[in-house]
């Protein structure tokens, strides 16, 4: 039985064979995109379990796909792994901003992409079906159903976003260094910046309006999420 659908975004033939090839074999259905705009059909269409996006794409680029997936209600919860053949920490951190979820850079080892799918999905199962509803302040997350409502109002987040604010949650007055929300959420092998952290920390706290205070800086070490006792 196939574990779920995988779309993969990218217009070198070889690098969509080497792909399918290697997920096919771990169990996953593949269907592979040329385009941008042929991409975002078929992720609206067929609604993958995750998305391995490339950014050097033919007419709309990989960024603009992200963007659009992640700004749609119908799409915003597929994962989404950046290919690029940039190492520039500003593509990376572009992407991040945009919503997506992971990045591995060309040349890779298909081995390592299907395990940072493998990765990917395992957590959001795991999340999916045994996470305790996390009540605390003004918040309740479900991470079973991947929802947060703030004053009783629903608040849309990426998955990196909920996962980053669920860690925080469930340990408040708890510090974590930017490495520890990384290992969190991608396993200690996971190379990131702190820059790419702190983007997505700022994009959260943005999603949290006036309660972003909930997210507190120990400068120096990290962040961690306001205990319940503060005042």
């Amino acid at each position: 039985m196939a574990k779920g659908t995988i779309l993969v975004v990218d217009d070198e033939e070889d690098i969509q064979e080497l792909l399918t090839l290697n997920l096919v074999r771990e169990g996953y259905d593949v269907v592979t995109a040329d385009t941008g705009e042929q991409a975002l059909e078929l992720a609206k269409a067929k609604l993958p379990a995750l998305t391995v996006l490339d950014l050097m794409l033919p007419g709309l680029g990989g960024l603009d796909v992200c963007k659009i997936l992640k700004n749609n209600s119908k799409t915003r919860h597929i994962p989404v792994i950046m290919l690029t053949a940039k190492s520039e920490e500003s593509d990376i951190v572009a992407g991040l901003e945009l919503g997506a979820d992971d990045y591995i850079t060309k040349p890779f080892s298909s081995k390592v992409l299907v395990a940072r799918v493998r990765r990917i999905l395992r957590k959001k199962e795991d999340q999916d079906t045994n996470g305790e509803v996390i009540k605390i302040h003004e918040m309740v997350i479900d991470p079973a159903r991947r929802e947060v409502t703030l004053k009783g109002q629903p608040i849309s987040l990426t998955l990196s976003e909920f996962n980053i604010l669920a860690t925080l949650a469930r340990r408040p007055g708890l510090v974590f260094t930017r490495y520890q929300i990384v290992d969190s959420l991608h396993g200690g092998d996971y190379v990131v910046s702190d820059r790419a952290v702190d983007v997505q920390i700022t994009y959260l706290r943005k999603k949290l309006g006036d309660c972003k205070h909930y997210i507190e800086t120990v400068r120096g070490v990290g962040y961690r999420f306001k205990d319940r006792s503060a005042s």
